[in-house]
């Protein structure tokens, strides 16, 4: 039986602090278990009196929910009581990095659905909030609402994905596999008991080819700053923990909605009850928008399609509409 524990619990206006639920021993869907789980998560806005205004964003790969701030502040969002809820393995939440009892790589591989359940626990037993106003998060956090729309068909009212995907198209399988093995690969790897974190030119060369697009990176960026950036990261080890990005890469990997129904797109969308807007970015070399598009139309959902050079951050390039299409679907 899991024991809930909820600290700093405050559900005020714009109270935007790092918060905690302890889930216990937090069983995952592999079977294997999370030991002293925790979910961490942080709130904007006011909940109303019917609680009928609570939006759950979830974060994106190696993202925090201190990073959201500026993101929920950009949208049409002052209405509503915004849960951000820190994902497995951001190192904020239950992760290799910060696991005590299942330190490094003995934390268990973790999955979108394990996301999604720990953020169901978190609503109805911390926050007590039995339905949603809406479900949306960007990439991976994208991801995290596809499998909501799937895991909770009855809880939430709508569901906005943005540059999200309800399963991987091969070429994304390929992308995360690559910075999985330019880690372990590594000589600094030593099994996950690194000292420093390993491969820091490849994951730096790595984030500059796909992440945006080759006209939008030769537009910014000079050839000496190019060469720069890659002496630069020579001497860095920072950023994600590299034990954290793995698990979130496999976790991403795995992803795939239609896994309960038999491998058919077609058949989770029909379990789907919530209105979908599902926003995708056309040239996006991180998540495809190949396997969103198709969910849409099997839904019959709103879409919204970023033509914007920026690649995967095209939701930031092109804030302002997204923003609006946001703030229109949620006000329908």
């Amino acid at each position: 039986m899991r024991v809930f524990f909820a600290f700093l619990l405050c559900i005020t206006a714009f109270a935007a602090e790092q918060q905690f639920a302890h889930l216990g021993n937090f069983r995952l869907s592999s079977g294997e278990v999370i030991r002293d789980c925790r979910i961490g998560y942080r709130t904007w806005g006011t909940l109303n009196a019917d609680k009928s205004n609570a939006i759950l964003f979830p974060t994106w790969a190696g993202g925090r929910t201190e990073q959201l701030e500026d993101t929920v502040k950009g949208m049409p969002l002052k209405d509503y009581f915004v849960i951000g809820a820190d994902a497995f393995s951001n190192g904020v939440s239950s992760s290799p990095s910060n696991s005590r009892l299942q330190p490094r790589m003995q934390f268990p591989k973790v999955a979108i659905r394990d996301m999604a359940t720990a953020e169901h626990d978190l609503l109805t037993h911390v926050l007590h909030i039995g339905h949603l106003k809406a479900v949306m998060g960007i990439s991976m956090g994208g991801m995290q609402t596809f499998q909501w729309m799937v895991q909770y068909p009855d809880f939430m009212d709508k569901a906005i994905p943005i540059v999200g995907s309800p399963r991987l198209a091969p070429y994304d399988l390929m992308d995360w596999q690559a910075q999985i093995d330019a880690l372990t690969d590594s000589v600094a790897w030593n099994g996950g008991n690194y000292k420093e974190n390993p491969a820091p030119v490849s994951e730096a060369e790595y984030w500059a080819l796909v992440l945006t697009t080759p006209e939008h990176y030769n537009a910014h960026t000079t050839r000496q700053q190019a060469l720069e950036s890659i002496a630069k990261a020579r001497h860095e080890h920072g950023g994600v923990d590299a034990n954290d990005k793995i698990r979130q890469c496999q976790a991403m990997m795995s992803m795939d909605v239609s896994e309960e129904f038999g491998g058919q797109l077609d058949k989770a969308a029909a379990a789907v009850k919530a209105k979908a807007l599902i926003i995708v970015a056309r040239q996006d070399h991180v998540v495809t928008p190949g396997p969103a598009l198709e969910f849409a139309r099997y839904l019959h959902a709103q879409t919204v399609e970023l033509e914007d050079d920026c690649g995967h951050l095209a939701s930031s390039c092109e804030a302002d509409k997204v923003a609006a299409a946001v703030g229109r679907f949620l006000s329908e």
